[in-house]
């Protein structure tokens, strides 16, 4: 069976990070997507709740299965035995920033390769950040979310 990674922090989960969740996954067996729980650093939903947010959002999705996660990637990868980390570039800057990742995966785990997929226009400009911000200014981010993380923030946001 082949089974390929898309790590990362979610948070929130976006339509951008779910088009390249959709676009990997027929390309495996088995597509992994796990959400990192970064101590270290400020974010909006805590890992369980990012882990919720995006299995209701590939609910639909054949062959994805949502988990956390809590070490190094590659390590992680390793233990459920996948072959292909999966990233997202939306831009030069994205690359700039992976390839050394990339590089350094790849130093300390030969056999796992990294695919990069480029991101569809429509969501080049989109990130959680931003999501993030616009959500914390009150403002509508329906078209960059899935109606569950936009009810989701509003929630967050009224907490604050």
């Amino acid at each position: 069976m082949r089974t390929a990674l898309y790590p990362g922090s979610f948070d929130p989960v976006t339509y951008g990070h779910l088009d390249i969740i959709a676009r990997a996954a027929p390309h495996f067996d088995r597509l992994v997507v796990a959400v990192f729980d970064r101590p270290n650093r400020r974010l909006r939903f805590d890992g369980a709740q990012r882990v919720a947010l995006l299995r209701e959002a590939t609910s639909g999705l054949a062959r994805v299965d949502v988990q956390p996660y809590h070490t190094l990637t590659v390590d992680y990868a390793r233990a459920i035995g996948a072959s292909v980390i999966v990233r997202g570039l939306r831009s030069p800057a994205d690359l700039a920033a992976e390839q050394p990742i990339a590089q350094h995966n790849r130093v300390m785990a030969p056999d796992i390769e990294t695919f990069f997929l480029i991101a569809a226009p429509h969501h080049a400009a989109c990130s959680a950040s931003i999501v993030r911000e616009i959500a914390a200014l009150g403002g509508d981010v329906t078209s960059l979310v899935p109606p569950h993380v936009a009810a989701a923030l509003r929630n967050v946001g009224a907490e604050a």
